[in-house]
């Protein structure tokens, strides 16, 4: 599958997290870089549609109730529901200034999460196998700090998962970083390839969180 209209980040768009003030980097981010999570929503909706088994829909982040502090990184996410997605499991694509993200995410204000938690913690020997040693982790989506799955023990996993069943506020984040200087190099048809391959891989992820409705 090809995609015509996206064709890459450019160092510009890495840029646009360093303007100066709330007004002029939302004005930049609008013009510049939504037009490419649009791009990027209509493009996966359909292919995350057809992989989970769910209808999923787009939402392009707007930073809506920012009154002071600029965005240090925006995003497209994908859920099974048309009117939001910060309460359900969820797929993020997006850029800080130093990379592209891709993440499988289950956040704080979803209510299942120490349910997903349990799950998470009984098969995370068949986790530990499904994520390539590249791949990376994050307890905070506001943070651009990560995880290595290489450089988790079975024991410091087991820690990742049970944080997100006893800390109110934990978060559970898997997929890839794409660093700036290797994604502006990118066409667009080999950024979507490089997204596509990182869901497919955490796919796995999202199917788990439905054992949470079973539950």
């Amino acid at each position: 599958m090809t995609n015509e209209n996206f064709n890459g980040f450019k160092k510009e768009d890495f840029e646009v997290f360093t303007i100066d003030g709330l007004e002029d980097r939302m004005e930049t981010l609008k013009s510049q870089i939504q037009p490419k999570f649009e791009q990027l929503g209509q493009y996966f909706s359909p292919s995350l549609t057809a992989m989970t088994g769910d209808e999923m829909h787009y939402h392009v982040a707007k930073h809506a109730r920012r009154t002071k502090n600029p965005p240090k990184d925006s995003w497209v996410a994908f859920a099974n529901n048309a009117r939001g997605y910060k309460m359900l499991p969820h797929f993020q694509i997006g850029l800080w200034e130093t990379h592209v993200f891709v993440w499988f995410a289950v956040i704080y204000e979803a209510p299942m999460k120490e349910a997903f938690g349990e799950i998470l913690l009984k098969n995370v020997s068949s986790i530990r196998e499904q994520i390539p040693s590249e791949f990376v982790w994050s307890k905070d989506h506001t943070k651009p700090e990560v995880i290595r799955q290489s450089d988790l023990t079975e024991e410091t996993h087991k820690e990742l998962f049970e944080r997100l069943i006893n800390v109110k506020k934990a978060e559970i984040l898997c997929g890839i970083q794409i660093p700036k200087e290797e994604a502006i190099k990118l066409t667009g048809d080999e950024t979507v390839a490089r997204i596509e391959e990182a869901i497919q891989t955490v796919k796995g992820l999202y199917q788990m969180t439905k054992q949470t409705v079973e539950a």
